[in-house]
């Protein structure tokens, strides 16, 4: 849509506010409402002030002042309000330069498409995100100076067999086969239809949806490939439609990466591509039907995967998640079949146009534009270096004897290790003045002062089970 064309679709569906969205830089999406007599065509290019100084890891308080400035191309009507709503994403300018502000983390976005296509090595970065998250029928928690507890609870959970609840019909799911059940073992299957309809309403073209391995409500949805700012918009819409879809339906959604102990977590497995002139510059025939530029990609990716992961695993609990088991890709290896692995080449189809990376490590609690733009920073990276990867492995890690599993490089246990590999390895990401040192540095300090230093310091409930008599 272009401004003009927005304001046609206020008029005729008569539409009575608009919601500016953004993304702050630690996270969730933020919001502003105005009335619709406030947008004008001016308001595309001069946007709307409001107080940066606020908003977490921003503008200093003696400095606030920024603007909203709405993306005519983002335009939909919100399904989820009473009067009608036209949601709008916004980029974050500078009151006073008008440029991008340096923390807005769809500027960088931007910056790295712009990059991209500056090399000459791509014209186009392709993104298709599987979008897992867990559906709970409650979730309770807190943590108090004298207690801290989570609870969350699903009919389908295998632990709610013995329930003598009227609401438990005997249809749990068993430990590791959550996935494609049919119903009613698959309870959810109406809601995320549900789901993938509103997205496709807002614009979000959805390829499938599907029940996930784990028990307890755990789903998947799937939009179709994008170019990497729309991947990125379509991304924060999905959490945006599965939060509060859920919500409609008496049930509560989270893309907290594990929610649930001894049971597999959410990963965001990313199918990644680079495209020159309309052909995947990842095509040709090495291996998997790779080209050497694919390889080089999939060199920088694994070379940068620790650094990397500070933006695409960045919350304590992405580090639960990846650990021995429930088919975590925690070695940094790549296969063509192999799910263990950090980087799958998936082998479905011989068609040239289609073949792509599967980067199988994030997960869906991070940034998507700081995670996707960092992703095609070290895939640029690789190929401007030639950096090779190691050899494939397509046989089971497990299976290997211990010299040959403890040979492999793994990903880092916790978040203070991505963080200290991201402060040891940056380079790459400030190539074409994509990501700064200062933008680096102050994600590197919120993660450790609001994330990392406040877990540290409070008792874990596991704690009591462990040193209560000792």
């Amino acid at each position: 849509m272009t401004p003009q064309e927005v304001l046609q679709l206020v008029r005729e569906k008569n539409i009575a506010y608009i919601d500016c969205c953004f993304q702050e830089f630690g996270g969730p999406w933020q919001h502003c409402t105005y009335s619709a007599a406030e947008l004008s065509e001016e308001s595309f290019s001069h946007g709307f002030g409001f107080d940066g100084s606020v908003i977490r890891g921003w503008q200093a308080i003696n400095e606030s002042d920024l603007l909203l400035v709405p993306v005519a191309e983002t335009a939909a009507i919100d399904p989820f309000r009473d009067r009608p709503t036209l949601q709008l994403i916004c980029d974050i300018k500078d009151p006073l330069t008008k440029k991008t502000y340096s923390r807005d983390p769809r500027s960088i976005a931007r910056k790295a498409q712009a990059y991209m296509v500056e090399t000459g090595i791509a014209d186009t970065a392709l993104f298709s995100p599987e979008v897992e998250f867990f559906v709970f029928d409650r979730a309770r928690f807190d943590q108090q100076k004298e207690k801290g507890y989570y609870e969350v609870d699903s009919v389908e959970g295998k632990w709610n067999r013995g329930s003598d609840s009227p609401v438990n019909n005997g249809y749990q799911i068993r430990g590791y086969e959550g996935y494609f059940p049919v119903s009613p073992v698959d309870s959810l299957v109406d809601l995320r239809a549900h789901m993938v309809d509103l997205l496709q309403g807002m614009g979000v073209p959805i390829e499938c949806h599907h029940h996930e391995v784990a028990t307890g409500g755990q789903c998947e949805i799937d939009p179709r490939h994008m170019p990497l700012l729309p991947a990125a918009d379509a991304m924060m819409r999905v959490k945006y439609i599965v939060k509060n879809a859920a919500v409609r339906h008496g049930k509560t959604a989270t893309f907290m990466p594990k929610p649930i102990h001894e049971d597999n977590g959410s990963g965001l497995h990313l199918h990644f591509s680079l495209k020159q002139d309309g052909e995947s510059i990842f095509a040709g025939k090495k291996y998997a039907g790779l080209s050497q530029l694919g390889l080089w990609a999939i060199g920088g990716i694994l070379k940068h995967a620790p650094s990397l992961m500070a933006f695409t695993n960045p919350t304590t609990n992405s580090y639960k998640r990846l650990v021995p088991g429930y088919e975590a890709p925690i070695n940094l290896i790549y296969s063509s079949r192999n799910r263990s692995a950090a980087i799958r080449v998936p082998v479905y189809s011989t068609n040239q146009e289609s073949k792509r990376l599967e980067i199988r490590f994030p997960d869906p609690s991070g940034n998507p534009y700081l995670a996707f733009s960092a992703i095609v920073m070290a895939a640029l990276d690789g190929i401007q270096k030639q950096i090779d990867p190691p050899d494939p492995v397509d046989n089971d890690v497990q299976l290997m004897d211990a010299t040959e599993r403890h040979a492999i490089t793994r990903t880092p246990q916790g978040l203070d290790g991505a963080l200290t590999a991201l402060r040891d390895d940056h380079d790459y990401l400030l190539q074409g003045e994509v990501f700064n040192k200062e933008t680096i540095q102050h994600w590197i300090d919120y993660k450790i002062e609001s994330e990392i230093v406040p877990l540290a310091a409070r008792p874990h409930p596991y704690e009591y089970c462990m040193y209560y008599d000792c």
